[in-house]
């Protein structure tokens, strides 16, 4: 074995802006410190596969403003494959690594908290997910880029909505909290709002869209992913490798339900995944590469397991075990306060 000091770092989960700025983070401070950069591509798969690439400098400040991530992704569980865990131990040893920066949401988060919890491996994790439903920190790479298109296509379903005097649902993303879906309809002056933390009240959702019909001839609802008017719809869907059931369609059965409840024509249009894409925004430029190379800068002084956290105006480390099988549902305060835009 060499001597040489090997950093790995992967993105796991769904793909969000911010990605690859993390990348750059991780890679500038552990290059300063003296580390070799390894990118594990495709996430928790690429470290069971042992599918690496050595990242340089070009890599990481070419795709610095560019969606997506330059080392792949994917939803793979060690934890779920059969020897998966012990194969992702001795794969780390292999690669001769010396330490690992995963970059993801609650599970590839959880993930790396098991891996430092039955090995002791040396891993800090960024937090990633455009649900903004990590734990334990104020801010997650990605949610800002997407608020701002699911606010610009709330804008335009608006102009639609007007000129056909029609009755428009937007569904954007969130599986177990609504922060997109009350940020996007707050910021976008949507008519009501659907989210996962408050079970929707039938009679209010059709009093405030015939309310807004009648004052100005037509009505924008927006529906998170998560949110649930019919249960039935969750029933015999396919999950991954973490259980969660795969959503989508939510929006459609609230624009049927409307279609039939107000006898008027009700169009949907679901975003699914061009919510993820697009270059990331300022902030989803600056603040992932911070919190990136704090994650390295700890873990080179031997404060491993931990996450880097954004809170109270700074990064600080969060001890991961605080995230795995948790998420940050939205306050029922804050619910209740922007509820007043929402009212029959």
């Amino acid at each position: 074995m060499d001597n040489i000091k090997r950093l790995g770092v992967l993105t796991g989960g769904g793909d969000a802006p911010g990605l690859n700025p993390a990348i750059r983070g991780v890679f500038y401070k552990a290059v300063e410190l003296g580390y070799e950069v390894i990118g594990i591509k495709d996430g928790w798969k690429g470290l069971l596969e042992k599918e690496t690439i050595v990242l340089s400098k070009a890599d990481v400040d070419s795709a610095l403003t560019k969606g997506g991530t330059i080392l792949g992704s994917s939803r793979t569980n060690p934890y779920k494959r059969e020897g998966g865990k012990e194969i992702a131990y001795e794969n780390f040893k292999e690669l001769g690594l010396s330490g690992l920066i995963a970059i993801g949401g609650e599970d590839t988060l959880g993930v790396a908290g098991q891996l430092v919890r039955d090995y002791q491996l040396p891993i800090n994790g960024v937090p990633k997910t455009i649900d903004f439903d990590v734990p334990e920190t104020d801010f997650t790479l990605g949610f800002f880029t997407a608020l701002e298109v699911t606010t610009d296509i709330l804008e335009r379903l608006q102009d639609t909505a007007k000129s056909h005097h029609r009755v428009m649902v937007l569904e954007v993303m969130g599986r177990h909290a609504g922060w997109l879906g009350l940020f996007t309809a707050v910021a976008g002056g949507a008519d009501y709002v659907l989210v996962p933390e408050k079970k929707a009240d039938i009679e209010e959702l059709i009093a405030k869209t015939k309310r807004a019909l009648s004052d100005k001839g037509f009505a924008v609802v927006v529906v998170s992913e998560g949110a649930v008017l019919d249960e039935s719809m969750l029933k015999d869907r396919p999950v991954d490798e973490f259980g969660h059931v795969q959503l989508g369609g939510m929006g459609e059965v609230v624009a049927q339900f409307l279609e039939k409840s107000l006898n008027t024509e009700v169009k949907c249009v679901i975003l699914g995944h061009a919510q993820r894409g697009g270059k990331p925004s300022v902030i989803d430029r600056i603040l992932p590469q911070l919190q990136a190379l704090k994650a390295v800068e700890w873990l080179d002084k031997g404060q491993t397991g931990v996450l880097a956290a954004y809170k109270e105006g700074t990064i600080k480390p969060v001890d991961l075990t605080l995230v795995v099988g948790k998420n940050r549902p939205l306050p029922e305060s804050l619910i209740d306060d922007f509820g007043v835009f929402f009212k029959g």
